[in-house]
């Protein structure tokens, strides 16, 4: 791309983040941050525009990944991305972690994206990757969805063609494994593509689920 960016992925353990300026993209990457993002995040900001010789109002817009993952490090990254595209003017440029695991695909491609949602059960996505022109697009075949492990079994039983990936390794009860994909390469390539889309809106968190404290509080509220 050749477009000045930064882009800021804080939904699961790991955190990215990129800075663009010119199709030069420096990356900053930690595979575990013990879901310390919050104290990380600046950090890696500053050290991506630094060494891509840019200020944040040099940015042309402000990209982050908005879930499905962690609740807290959902809101970690959008709240940095509102705060920036408040303070410059500049839009913002929200992408999806399942975008995120299919780019890192090839044409033709059906990737099945999963991420551990704990206790047995997986946020899920299905897409389908070609090209549209330069850039490279996705075609939705399964909605962000919250399954159980036999569901998605009963899914890849229904679909063959199915490529399992993730950014953790994961193993299913059957024992088909997950292909560990690159996230910083991936939020790269899902920049790119909705940046051709022109896909430029507030950023608002994909949360497939309730949080536990949310699902904990409905019965009760209920009781009340």
């Amino acid at each position: 791309m050749k477009n000045r960016f930064l882009a800021i992925d804080t939904c699961g353990k790991h955190m990215t983040v990129l800075a663009g300026n010119g199709g030069k993209t420096v990356r900053f990457f930690l595979p575990d941050c013990s879901m310390r993002h919050s104290v990380l995040l600046m950090d890696g900001v500053d050290k991506v525009l630094k060494e891509a010789d840019l200020s944040p109002s040099d940015c042309e817009f402000f990209a982050v990944a908005v879930g499905p993952g962690s609740f807290t490090g959902i809101r970690i990254g959008i709240s940095a991305v509102k705060g920036f595209c408040l303070a410059t003017g500049k839009p913002a440029l929200p992408v999806t972690s399942f975008e995120e695991m299919a780019y890192n695909g090839v044409d033709g491609e059906k990737r099945l994206c999963l991420s551990d949602a704990l206790h047995g059960h997986y946020y899920a996505g299905g897409y389908a990757l070609s090209r549209s022109g330069e850039a490279p697009a996705l075609s939705e075949i399964l909605s962000p969805a919250y399954l159980s492990d036999a569901e998605v079994l009963a899914f890849l039983s229904r679909e063959p063609g199915w490529r399992v990936c993730s950014f953790d390794p994961i193993r299913l009860s059957d024992g088909t494994g997950a292909e560990i994909v690159d996230p910083a390469a991936g939020l790269e390539k899902a920049v790119e593509a909705a940046f051709a889309a022109r896909r430029f809106a507030s950023p608002e968190a994909l949360y497939i689920r309730k949080s536990q404290a949310e699902e904990q509080l409905g019965p009760r509220a209920g009781r009340r």
